[in-house]
């Protein structure tokens, strides 16, 4: 179903830039109009970028196999980085031309009813095709349809520039307002061009997508057992997430208590990243007494302030990366005030950095259910 959604809105991607490339391209040559005739370029760019979206598609959601032992998803990347390339040739061209005839070159712009209703047309279907490309490429996790919605989306503000051009040169005589608007295009289609090819670059390159790591680390900490995050590494691949990590867990643990650490791990990562690829190893910690220390101190100033609180429980402290990740569970009278809670947390937090400097800290709280 995914497979045939992305299909299509890209199909439609490809006869929508067809269209709008075929207007744009005849309203400009017959009014010499070269905010227009850019919009055209602009346009041309759109479907040549379409149709690789479209293959692009169609490759990424081919299965791993035995020479992608990942998948095809970074074809979706090299689509969104190819585009990004002609994007900035078009741009190139578009500014050549227009310092042309800004400094003298000579050109008759004919503005008509058929230059305003082009583009008129064109921001209608940009809209349309933006706003389904972004629904479809959120759902899926989808670089190239986001793209191809990009490529789209800078259109409708392109295209709004150019009608202000052909206002200016028809109505108040300005006779370089087509040209400084085709400037104005080509400077909102290199910086939509920049972010889109930082976007694709950190893709290609592996770079883990902002705050996951952060989380896995959050999710590890509160596993039973685990001393050590010895290793993290996280890489995307079209819609897949891959997450391999090495887990060093309490030497005394038997062989089934550690699997079953580690099926847990997989299962936690998985349900915060739907769909992840997550492989666990587990080790035993080389030295049983490596979290002792952090542990002992943080009962003591449990004990030191336990008046404040009812209880805790699951205090589980994970080394990694030369910190410490800490996360328990405080237990707080049934009465007491939200800000009074949050209070005692901070409090116990700061005691807790003071000691461990660095660590990162995590305190659920829950009220306090006595038995009936």
């Amino acid at each position: 179903m995914s497979m045939n959604e992305k299909r299509s809105v890209a199909l439609l991607s490809v006869l929508a830039a067809v269209f709008l490339t075929g207007i744009k391209l005849a309203v400009g040559l017959l009014t010499n109009s070269l905010g227009i005739l850019s919009e055209a370029a602009h346009s041309g760019l759109d479907l040549v970028a379409a149709i690789m979206t479209l293959f692009a598609v169609k490759m990424s959601d081919k299965p791993a196999d035995e020479t992608h032992h990942y998948g095809h998803g970074k074809v979706e990347g090299f689509s969104a980085f190819f585009e990004v390339i002609l994007l900035m040739i078009t741009c190139g061209y578009i500014i050549y031309e227009a310092v042309e005839r800004i400094i003298g070159k000579s050109a008759h712009v004919e503005v008509n009813i058929y230059s305003f209703a082009v583009m008129a047309i064109s921001i209608v279907v940009d809209i349309s095709r933006s706003t389904s490309l972004y629904r479809v490429a959120k759902k899926y996790k989808s670089q190239a349809l986001e793209a191809d919605a990009l490529h789209f989306s800078s259109d409708i503000w392109s295209s709004a520039v150019v009608i202000v051009g052909l206002i200016g040169y028809k109505f108040f005589g300005l006779l370089l307002a087509d040209s400084i608007a085709a400037l104005v295009v080509a400077v909102l289609v290199i910086v939509v061009s920049v972010r889109l090819g930082i976007r694709t670059v950190n893709v290609l390159l592996d770079k883990a997508p902002p705050g996951m790591r952060e989380n896995v680390e959050e999710v590890v900490a509160q596993l039973p057992g685990a001393e050590r995050l010895d290793s993290l590494r996280i890489r995307t691949s079209g819609v897949k997430t891959f997450v391999d990590m090495r887990l060093a867990l309490t030497s005394d643990l038997s062989f089934s208590e550690a699997h079953r650490i580690a099926s847990l791990a997989e299962k936690k990562v998985s349900e915060l990243i739907p769909g992840a690829d997550v492989i666990v190893h587990a080790d035993p910690a080389r030295n049983p007494s490596s979290g002792a220390v952090p542990k002992d101190k943080i009962s003591n100033i449990m004990k030191e302030h336990q008046g404040l609180f009812v209880g805790y429980h699951d205090l589980n402290i994970v080394h990694h990366q030369d910190t410490y990740l800490v996360n328990m569970h405080l237990v707080m009278a049934a009465d007491s005030h939200v800000e009074e809670a949050h209070e005692v947390c901070d409090h116990l937090e700061a005691e807790i950095k003071q000691i461990i400097p660095g660590a990162t800290v995590t305190i659920h709280i829950e009220p306090h259910q006595p038995n009936p």
